[in-house]
């Protein structure tokens, strides 16, 4: 049987996330593919020298040359662009992903003129954890910062679709019965509400990292030198980095805010797999209509078809990046005594939960480019429901005092469909004054919408960037 290429194809991807969505998940395929983990262990060691090497001048190597800085300067900023492919032919020698990257850093200190004093002090001190969470910390931050741009124009597409909407009326749903009327405007309003305070959720997660050596108690370091104040120099290094200094761990940083930040996710996908079920649910039935694409097809036997594709495709993908994200934030904080290795593993399919993510956020905001509303088909089932102003009749009778106003109500309208004769026939018999009498006959279930229209109008996402 034939191996297959060298150079695989996104063809050739077992993923959809390499394969097919391969262009969709390139933001994030930059650092958390193996390739950008490697390339920021380089960094973050190269960054440990720096600090070292300046905030313990006792150590032996301490000094670095002029030419040694550089290097490692170079290094702590972007690694050459071959850099994890020999990282890797490393690894197969020794396999030791981590240990390879500290030979790889030597081997280019060494080429620039490092002493070997100075090579021992690359990696000192250092559990590979320290290199790994401090790595997948800044990663992991700066993936949050492309989705929540990708968040930032799903926010301002809903906001503006909700204000344009703001006065459209609409048959409400509840039960999937007709119910008191709303706008389009306000049920899109709605969506933006929820997603604005899921993003603030997302943005406040306090990203940690911990560097503490082999079980988190400076074992080495202090008996090396006693004399340091290492947790406060772990401090400064970890917080260098632009991280939250976690001082309490074994040999792993615990992850509890990996699980944060994963449940953060996952909240604002759920409020996408909502809004994209409702979304279907309008289009099918004529409220929401699909612009159709020049050149696309539907169907490939019924020509006619213009599908709500785009929001098939997201609440697919979210569903398989919350599955992913929910299995993250529930194991990622468990670990036997003071480390075992399932976190790495599952660490290394971060990129596979968010890249979906991506994926749907994506498609959603596709489908949102070429939705428009049909005004006419909503007038019709509003013009259709006249038993919703029930409601309104029911409440008006209760305010002036009428007993059993909604038991008088439901006998007439429960269960069946009511022509505006028959309301206007019960208004008439009612005790009421004469200007109530008239402004209730006046109501038409378009205009019982309350203030949904000024919600609509009113919303705003507070930037909270």
């Amino acid at each position: 049987m034939s191996s297959g290429p060298t150079d695989a194809s996104p063809t050739d991807a077992l993923s959809p996330v390499d394969g097919r969505y391969r262009a969709a998940t390139q933001p994030l395929r930059e650092r958390l593919s193996e390739g950008g983990l490697i390339r920021e262990r380089i960094r973050i060691e190269a960054r440990w020298l720096l600090h070292l090497s300046a905030a313990v001048p006792q150590l032996a190597g301490s000094s670095l040359s002029p030419a040694v800085r550089q290097r490692a300067e170079e290094l702590a900023r972007e690694p050459p662009s071959g850099a994890a492919a020999e990282v890797k032919r490393i690894e197969a020698r020794i396999n030791h992903d981590v240990k390879a990257v500290e030979y790889y850093v030597r081997e280019r200190l060494a080429e620039a003129g490092a002493s070997a004093p100075t090579l021992e002090l690359v990696h000192f001190g250092c559990t590979s954890e320290d290199v790994n969470n401090v790595s997948y910390a800044r990663l992991l931050r700066e993936c949050r910062a492309v989705l929540l741009d990708v968040l930032a124009h799903l926010l301002s597409e809903l906001t503006a679709l909700a204000q344009r909407y703001a006065e459209t009326p609409m048959l409400a749903r509840t039960h999937g019965q007709p119910a008191s009327p709303t706008t389009l405007g306000k049920e899109l309003a709605n969506v933006v509400a929820r997603l604005a305070r899921a993003e603030r959720r997302l943005r406040a997660v306090e990203i940690l990292g911990k560097w503490n050596g082999a079980v988190g108690n400076f074992n080495a370091h202090a008996a090396t030198l006693p004399s340091v104040d290492w947790p406060r120099l772990a401090q400064r290094f970890v917080e260098s980095l632009d991280l939250g200094y976690n001082a309490y761990t074994t040999q792993i940083e615990p992850h509890d805010w990996i699980a944060e930040y994963c449940d953060a996710v996952a909240a604002v996908n759920v409020i996408l797999i909502d809004w994209c079920r409702d979304a279907w649910g309008y289009i099918s039935i004529g409220y929401l209509r699909q612009r159709a694409v020049a050149g696309e097809v539907g169907s490939s036997t019924m020509p006619h078809k213009v599908n709500p594709i785009d929001f098939e495709n997201a609440e697919g993908n979210l569903g398989v990046a919350n599955a992913l994200l929910r299995h993250f934030s529930e194991k990622l904080p468990v670990s036997r005594w003071q480390r075992d290795l399932t976190d790495s593993t599952v660490l290394r399919n971060a990129g596979v939960a968010l890249g979906h993510t991506l994926i749907a956020w994506r498609a959603l905001q596709r489908g949102l480019s070429k939705i428009e509303a049909d005004a006419n088909r909503m007038a019709a089932d509003l013009d259709g429901a006249w038993e919703v102003l029930g409601e309104a009749y029911q409440t008006a009778l209760r305010a002036a005092g009428i007993p059993e106003g909604y038991e008088i109500l439901k006998s007439l309208t429960r269960g069946r469909a009511v022509e505006p004769q028959q309301l206007a026939a019960l208004i008439d018999s009612l005790p009421l004054a004469e200007d109530l009498k008239s402004t209730l006959k006046r109501l038409r279930p378009a205009d019982y919408v309350g203030l949904a229209a000024r919600l609509a109008r009113e919303i705003a996402p507070r930037d909270s960037r």
